[in-house]
């Protein structure tokens, strides 16, 4: 950061474009170009019953509160459950990163619940071996259709009531190929089934936010939310550049990188232009 400042960056802090400050109002203070590179920092849920039941975490906010905000911490200013059983959804690599962070804090049993095989498993083969080498339970065709909760309408007042106390998920095995190439995953009828668990980690994925999107007009995205751009970086819009991960969604860092690189020569052809 240092370095930018030195070469004559202005860093604002503080501002959200799209409430604080819209794209429009960027080029109405005099800005001639504007590159979005705000990522894809929303996350996914899977919209079924009890996912406002307290224990239940995003992978992002669950690695950020143990990592960056110290939660691992004997006291910390902003805790997060330990301990008990946990359940992580999903099969990439935030969610080895969450349930092995998850034992670190003192779980006694952590499960990664996944929809497909082993074969169709998203995450680096290491990090699987790595999580199976630590003794995290892998439930494989597995999918959730419930998350299960205390509640006691006796005592309102029970320390207990609105906390996680299961999951409620079916089997599943695999059908014909959907679009992305892998085989769709289908139901078992009957195979419903539920397994104690004490907090849940939703770990499916991210999207962009869409708040930059709908306060810009004329602003063209995919149907989940992605900029749409040309080879150059730009976007539908005159003078608004975008990459990273705002562009493709969740990728690696050294993909977010080149976009900025690429956008950044394409932006110094359309200034020097004008």
């Amino acid at each position: 950061m240092e370095t930018l400042k030195a070469l004559g960056v202005d860093v604002e802090t503080n501002v959200i474009i799209g409430k604080t400050l819209t794209i429009d109002e960027l080029f109405e203070m005099g800005y001639e170009a504007v590159f979005i590179g705000s990522g894809a920092g929303l996350p996914r849920f899977m919209n079924i019953p009890g996912e406002a039941y307290k224990g239940v975490y995003s992978a992002n906010e669950f690695l950020t509160r143990s990592n960056l905000m110290k939660a691992y911490r004997e006291d910390p200013d902003t805790p997060i459950m330990k301990g008990g059983k946990v359940a992580v959804v999903g099969g990439g690599n935030v969610a080895m990163d969450a349930a092995r962070t998850a034992l670190r804090l003192g779980a006694e049993k952590v499960y990664i619940i996944y929809r497909r095989s082993m074969e169709e498993l998203p995450a680096r083969a290491e990090e699987v071996e790595h999580a199976k080498e630590e003794g995290i339970e892998f439930h494989l065709l597995c999918n959730p259709t419930e998350i299960l909760g205390y509640n006691n309408p006796d005592d309102p007042r029970d320390p207990k009531n609105g906390f996680v106390t299961g999951i409620r998920a079916v089997r599943m095995e695999l059908g014909e190929p959907d679009e992305s190439g892998r085989r769709r995953p289908v139901v078992i009828e009957g195979s419903e089934f539920e397994m104690d668990v004490d907090a849940v980690i939703m770990a499916i994925g991210t999207s962009p936010n869409p708040l930059i999107k709908s306060t810009t007009k004329g602003l063209e995205v995919t149907k989940w939310g992605g900029i749409i751009v040309n080879e150059d970086g730009l976007t539908s819009r005159e003078g608004v550049y975008a990459g990273g991960d705002a562009v493709t969604g969740a990728a690696t860092v050294i993909s977010a990188m080149g976009a900025g690189k690429v956008a950044a020569k394409g932006i110094d052809e359309y200034l020097s232009s004008k």
